[in-house]
């Protein structure tokens, strides 16, 4: 039996995992069609044929696997998720290499963060070896949607409170699924330097909260400061802290990063900040090639100043759409301020490359962190 915030969760640790029941859609998508729309795919807008589910209740654990037909659930109007909002879900990518192969990029890491999600949201976590398999079957049935260059296939696991009741407390059931969306390359022309606006009104997480966690719940927290950083014509919004409103915490979906004239790296803290896959790839990369990566609390003070004497060379995010964005502007009701002149840097553009290709499998990968789909 596995215990999960004070919530028992039958048949989760040495159960006997369900096996994947494979029925291919009836009809897919024509061949034409699909390589019309995988032309331009955008982002987050087509979606492939199939999608991977598995169901969760108290009695039968996890059951129920399948690979089949994507189409819409039936929800009750008293679904959990619809009222108390308990809901997670993760994001990665499926690389079609220069030889037709295809690889993701650290699903076991997508998968721990999943488990740790359904911890603090009270769920039933499923195990890291179905998470692995429902995002690979789905691969595997969909792989003709991998657009080539630098395209790729975004895989969304989620997972959703599925019991019908209107009553506070954990649900006893819950839907585990994957969807996967073709994607083109998220900069046309290369990376261009974003302009982010300075919340000042909203924050985004604070201590004891939920902004460890990958929920929908976040993200709509952080929608209005998004709304407010476009109506000031940026690209996005950063976050401070709750408590002071002084320290830098993260984009609105992605984690920051710092480069000084000598030659380190800063980043903020984890704690009330999310564990991005893609962060910890950067740091590991960074250090192994000599550089000094601190993760400390850094002001709004700090980088304005740091920015105008020029000790701060350049300021990127990073996250899995886009890997690595440059940071070229940062605006605010209490003024605005470039950094590097506005324009991409060495640092940003360098580890950018280095884990591009060995996501696409064009440098070799010595961390173990591809995993190839046969």
């Amino acid at each position: 039996m596995g215990m999960t915030s004070g919530v028992s969760f039958a048949k989760i640790d040495g159960e006997a995992l369900p096996t994947f029941a494979i029925q291919p859609a009836p009809h897919p998508t024509p061949e034409k069609e699909r390589v019309a729309r995988l032309v331009d795919p955008g982002f987050g807008r087509i979606f492939t044929d199939h999608m991977a589910i598995v169901r969760y209740s108290h009695a039968n654990g996890w059951h129920n696997a399948r690979v089949e037909s994507r189409a819409n659930f039936p929800l009750d109007p008293a679904t959990a998720v619809l009222h108390y909002a308990q809901e997670i879900f993760e994001g990665l990518k499926a690389y079609k290499r220069d030889d037709g192969g295809v690889n993701l990029f650290r699903p076991d890491a997508n998968a721990r963060r999943f488990r740790n999600s359904a911890d603090r949201m009270a769920m039933a976590p499923v195990p890291e070896s179905v998470f692995i398999e429902a995002v690979e079957q789905l691969v595997r049935i969909d792989r003709a949607w991998i657009p080539g260059g630098e395209g790729s296939l975004y895989l969304r696991p989620f997972m959703i409170a599925s019991e019908i009741f209107l009553g506070v407390k954990p649900s006893a059931e819950y839907i585990f699924a994957v969807i996967a969306s073709p994607v083109g390359s998220y900069f046309k022309g290369g990376p261009a330097p974003v302009s982010i606006w300075m919340s000042e009104n909203y924050t985004r997480a604070a201590v004891g909260g939920t902004g460890a966690v990958k929920c929908g719940g976040n993200y709509a927290a952080s929608l209005r400061a998004q709304a407010e950083a476009i109506d000031h014509g940026c690209d996005q919004v950063v976050f401070l802290d709750a408590i002071e409103r002084r320290y830098i915490e993260e984009l609105g979906g992605m984690n920051v990063f710092f480069a000084f004239d000598d030659g380190s790296l800063a980043t903020p803290p984890l704690g009330t900040i999310l564990p991005g896959i893609t962060r910890d790839s950067i740091i590991t990369l960074a250090r192994e090639a000599g550089t000094v990566v601190r993760e400390e609390p850094y002001t709004i003070e700090q980088w304005r100043a740091d920015a105008a004497s020029g000790r701060l060379k350049e300021a990127f995010a990073c996250g899995t759409a886009a890997v690595i964005s440059p940071i070229g502007k940062v605006r605010s009701a209490s003024g605005d301020f470039t950094i590097n002149g506005g324009n991409a840097g060495p640092v940003a553009m360098g580890l950018r490359k280095q884990l591009v290709d060995i996501q696409y499998g064009r440098a070799a990968d010595s961390h173990g962190w591809i995993r190839q789909v046969p």
